[in-house]
């Protein structure tokens, strides 16, 4: 399985951004997909996850402000970030579960400016 995000750039404080990771490869069932970050110095945090039947988690920090979505069908998920804040500046990770087993995509930097 192989993960692509898209999405990244630099937003000012307030603003928005929609990232997408779309899942390729051989794929049988994805079970979760979704997004983790990794600030300078900081370690890496959970943002958002969905599961195939929609269910969500968030990191305490984005809840309220990001959604989490994923189209089955396209085998990608969705991570729309609103009223983002500069403590949201990180690299975010694809990340998906499937067939037991944890896949990583290449991470999208997000800068958000005061």
């Amino acid at each position: 399985v192989q993960l692509q995000a898209s999405g990244g750039g630099s937003v000012h404080t307030g603003g928005s951004l929609r990232l997408s990771c779309a899942a390729s490869g051989t794929i049988s069932s994805i079970n979760f997909m979704g997004w983790y970050r990794q600030a300078p110095g900081k370690q890496r945090e959970l943002v958002a996850l969905i599961s195939n039947l929609d269910s969500t988690t968030y990191g305490a920090s984005v809840k309220g402000r990001f959604t989490v979505s994923r189209d089955n069908a396209k085998n990608t998920a969705y991570l729309q970030m609103n009223s983002l804040k500069p403590e949201d500046t990180a690299v975010y990770y694809c990340n998906a579960w499937a067939s037991g087993r944890e896949y990583w995509g290449q991470g999208t930097l997000v800068t958000v400016s005061s």
